[in-house]
């Protein structure tokens, strides 16, 4: 068994070709040749299976120590695939901070098709108990909420979730397997949007699956090849490609980030920093024993009077926009952004302020990432404020 920063680079061999060439040749084939009618291809038409996008499935299934990992067009492709292994009349238990996508695919489609969910705060393990009804089959969460970096413990919801016979469904898109394995915690999926760290350089857009056993391997296999929403050779070769840099990226990244809060604790336009990986926060306890690290995002209250429009206005490096994990860093006002879709009481009672800023720091060196964040928060100080709805 080699180490996993070994995996990240090589993967595991799917034995196509005896070229020699060090990475995996991009399958633009839509269909392959049958030996003879008595010997079916291992690979036959594209939508079943492509050698390009097997290597990444194998390599995500490795590196999460799955048994098998599936690769989609988006991370919502994948998120559907794993719910739609659900029946009419089948119960969810869902975080109360998941994706707004996630939230939106759960409300809007599956309860069409009699799928119902309750939405609790998954940290509160009474409350996840109490939401269990005689057709719930699942629990499905973020470890790291966004953009509050609030901790949920994998292995308590799993020991939860298996004295009741449920499904854990881990969304471990901001830790990746690098920072977090929610397999060898206890989950029983996990999904990853591919396009934000397992990527990393904002050019693709993908989604991945890994099951923990054949079971449902072959469920969300199913899915994937009836619906086809299954990654383009192009599209895993790019993802390939950016787990190869993933563990010096997350370093870099999470260096950054330690020195850009160290920064902004000393600044007196900030009110307060949501960071699990600061000691004595209220989730640094969990983050220690189920993560390696926490990231490369993390987020900041502005005080009154601190213009927050103008702050994220006013950034030149830092790149106003959804989306992270890449190598540029990125800002983005929830309120106003992320969240807008949400009515303001709620996005209050989520903890959603309009003073509120996230970064999505990346590989740039931090003594200009830092210089840009001042002069943006001395413009905001010398700004009257901006009314925000």
């Amino acid at each position: 068994m080699t180490a996993f920063n070994t995996q990240l680079v090589h993967g595991e061999t799917i034995g196509d070709n005896q070229t020699g060439a060090v990475n995996p040749p991009v399958y633009n084939s839509s269909t392959y040749q049958y030996r003879s009618i008595e010997q079916p291809a291992h690979w036959d038409y594209a939508r079943s299976g492509n050698p390009t996008r097997e290597f990444l499935e194998k390599q995500i299934a490795q590196l999460e120590h799955g048994v098998r990992g599936f690769a989609f067009a988006s991370g919502m492709a994948a998120i559907h695939a794993v719910l739609a292994i659900f029946k009419p009349g089948d119960h969810l238990i869902v975080g109360n901070q998941i994706y707004g996508g996630t939230y939106r695919l759960l409300n809007q489609y599956f309860k069409e098709r009699e799928i119902t969910f309750t939405a609790v705060d998954s940290r509160d393990l009474n409350a996840v108990a109490a939401a269990i009804q005689p057709n719930t089959k699942a629990i499905y969460f973020e470890p790291f909420t966004n953009p509050l970096l609030q901790v949920t413990s994998v292995k308590k919801i799993s020991e939860l979730a298996h004295k009741y016979r449920l499904l854990t469904i881990v969304d471990n898109t901001f830790l990746t397997p690098y920072l977090q394995q929610p397999l060898t915690l206890g989950a029983d999926l996990v999904v990853h949007s591919a396009t934000k760290y397992l990527s990393g350089h904002s050019d693709v857009i993908a989604g991945l699956v890994v099951a923990k056993n054949a079971e449902l391997a072959e469920k969300i296999y199913f899915i994937q090849n009836a619906l086809g929403g299954v990654l383009s050779p192009q599209d895993a070769n790019l993802v390939r490609r950016g787990i190869q840099t993933l563990a010096l990226r997350l370093e870099r990244q999470q260096d950054n980030v330690a020195q850009l809060i160290k920064f902004l604790q000393h600044c007196p336009q900030v009110a307060g920093i949501h960071y699990p990986g600061l000691p004595g926060s209220a989730d640094y306890d969990i983050a220690q024993d189920e993560c390696r690290g926490c990231g490369g995002v993390f987020s900041f209250e502005l005080v009154p009077g601190v213009d927050a429009c103008q702050f994220v206005d006013h950034l030149k490096l830092f790149k106003l926009a959804v989306s992270l994990g890449a190598v540029e860093s990125l800002a983005e006002l929830p309120y106003e952004m992320s969240h807008a879709e949400l009515p303001p009481e709620e996005r209050l009672a989520a903890g959603i302020s309009p003073q509120l800023i996230r970064l999505a720091v990346g590989i740039e060196d931090v003594t200009d990432l830092q210089a840009d964040l001042q002069q943006a928060l001395m413009v905001a100080s010398q700004q009257p404020q901006t009314s925000i709805k």
